[in-house]
């Protein structure tokens, strides 16, 4: 008869070694919340969305050793992005990384309500990706890296193309930076050195007057 082992409860089933796994550890998601400092400032809840994780293999005499790179996108959805590059040997400690590197390099850019102020075209090595404002109820017509960086920094209605390069990175950097470019009607104003005079409101169109009669002849 084989021998029971001493303990069957260590027993794993993993070939039946006896080795015993302890609990795992909760996975980090792709989004989460947080809440900080930036600029010394204290911020609302700051959203991180992971682009794109990379898988890079380093031959060495006794086999390969793999690195992970995390490409993360935080914002607080009020106006102000970060992206973030975070590489570490394992794919949380990349994206922790990530989510700091973005949070740190967050910038302001320039909204009018849900949208954009206006249409512009931004290039980032083969990637070109071009933003069009949109009316309310749109949503967000854009492919998954365009979308987490317009979610992230407040958009909710735009219409957008992605043209050239498909590289995560590059399309993502592309998105920031022509968010960057945008302005609005009273920085520009203001650039100028104008004062910014308030719309005159549109008139109601008035009904057609009917032409009148010509005299009757006697």
């Amino acid at each position: 008869m084989p021998e029971q082992p001493k303990n069957p409860s260590t027993q794993s089933r993993f070939g039946g070694r006896g080795i015993s796994r302890g609990p795992r550890r909760g996975r980090r998601t792709s989004e989460s919340s947080d809440t900080g400092l930036v600029d010394g400032k204290p911020t609302t809840e700051l959203s991180e969305k992971v682009i794109f994780i990379n898988r890079s293999a380093k031959v060495v005499k006794g086999g390969r050793r793999f690195s992970f790179s995390a490409l993360v996108v935080a914002g607080d959805k009020q106006g102000r992005v970060g992206l973030g590059l975070g590489k570490a040997g394992e794919v949380a400690d990349a994206i922790r990384k990530g989510g700091e590197i973005a949070k740190q390099s967050m910038v302001s850019v320039s909204l009018r309500d849900a949208t954009i102020p206006h249409e512009v075209l931004s290039r980032f090595g083969g990637a070109c990706v071009l933003l069009r404002p949109a009316s309310p109820g749109t949503g967000i017509i854009a492919g998954k890296t365009v979308r987490a960086v317009l979610e992230s920094s407040g958009v909710r209605d735009v219409l957008t193309k992605s043209l050239g390069s498909k590289n995560a990175a590059n399309v993502a950097k592309a998105t920031l930076s022509a968010l960057q470019k945008l302005r609005l009607r009273e920085q520009i104003y203001q650039g100028r050195g104008l004062v910014v005079r308030p719309k005159a409101p549109v008139a109601a169109p008035q009904p057609p007057v009917a032409p009148e009669p010509p005299p009757a002849q006697v």
